[in-house]
């Protein structure tokens, strides 16, 4: 089996899933998925991984407009304005899904991914987004190539914005602990004779 490109063409290191699955277990922490244009493509790539069952709550493919709304909760009004390919659509999705299935993180796909435009949005123009404890980041894609492809890529996209906000989180947390080691040595400090 030919392993699937990213939005550069290039073909990633490893699993980029194994590695956000991974970081999560180390964290102790939850995902959810919310996916329109990958239909299942991520949830399915995020399963493969041994030991994710601690990690995957679940996940919603909500390919129809409609369900975006009823079942992920995206406010009607924004999809009837701006249709279900936008940045805003994308943060509602995953901060939907990360509700909706009581997780830490929620990871999110919405775009077109061909063979025609749709509402006016060319094929490959993608949203990934990814909310967790510190907010929500969405990241636009331009993506070439087939559906296929379109499809693929933007699952490791996805993936690779979640890894890097949960190093980001990773980082901060090691900040945190540095100033509270810091402030705990230089209260012992002051408290000695």
């Amino acid at each position: 089996m030919e392993r699937e490109s990213d939005a550069s063409g290039e073909r990633p290191v490893g699993s980029p899933a194994a590695g956000v699955v991974h970081s999560l277990a180390q964290r102790h922490e939850t995902l959810a998925t919310v996916e329109s244009l990958t239909g299942g493509l991520l949830s399915a790539g995020i399963v493969e991984i041994a030991g994710v069952s601690g990690v995957y709550r679940g996940g919603l493919v909500v390919y129809a407009t409609e369900l975006k709304a009823e079942l992920a909760g995206v406010p009607a009004t924004l999809l009837a304005e701006r249709g279900p390919v936008d940045p805003d659509v994308a943060v509602a999705l995953a901060e939907g899904g990360r509700r909706r299935c009581g997780a830490d993180w929620g990871l999110a796909t919405t775009g077109v991914a061909g063979p025609e435009p749709q509402d006016g949005k060319p094929v490959g123009l993608v949203y990934v987004a990814a909310a967790g404890p510190g907010g929500t980041t969405v990241r636009e894609l331009g993506l070439d190539g087939g559906r296929d492809h379109v499809r693929a890529a933007a699952v490791i996209e996805a993936l690779r914005l979640l890894a890097e906000r949960i190093h980001e989180a990773d980082a901060a947390d090691a900040d945190r602990a540095a100033a509270d080691a810091t402030t705990g040595a230089a209260g012992a400090a002051v408290g000695r004779p």
